[in-house]
């Protein structure tokens, strides 16, 4: 694999956003019947596009963040990641259109991101 053609998807989702309102207004039922069907979509946009994923990703847990004062818990808005292979950044990209992380859950952006290689190496 060639790093030159290697991205990192990071999916965002903002706990403050419209989106993450209505779902948090659902109700039980339906909020676990949309999970059902967004897992389901996940697993088929995952099977669609599997030649093209290089590394299985996953959800994120909480963050911290280590700065010259030490560790601290931090907030964001990265929810999961995915490493995927392309030949164009365009091309990689345009893998997420419709993806399940905002046309179910209540995800807001997928960032796609070159994986560059390391300078001297």
């Amino acid at each position: 694999m060639n790093p030159t053609n290697t991205f990192l998807a990071v999916f965002l989702g903002s706990k403050t956003s419209s989106g993450r309102k209505a779902w948090d207004g659902l109700g039980e039922a339906e909020r676990r019947s949309k999970e059902q069907e967004g897992m389901a979509g996940w697993k088929a946009w995952t099977e669609k596009h599997q030649s093209a994923i290089a590394g299985s990703g996953g959800p994120l847990g909480k963050t911290k963040k280590i700065t010259h004062n030490g560790v601290a818990d931090a907030s964001n808005e990265m929810g999961a990641f995915l490493v995927v292979c392309a030949d164009l950044h365009e091309e990689a990209a345009k893998l997420f259109e419709n993806h399940p992380h905002f046309t179910i859950f209540p995800g807001d952006t997928a960032k796609i991101t070159p994986i560059m290689p390391i300078p001297g190496t």
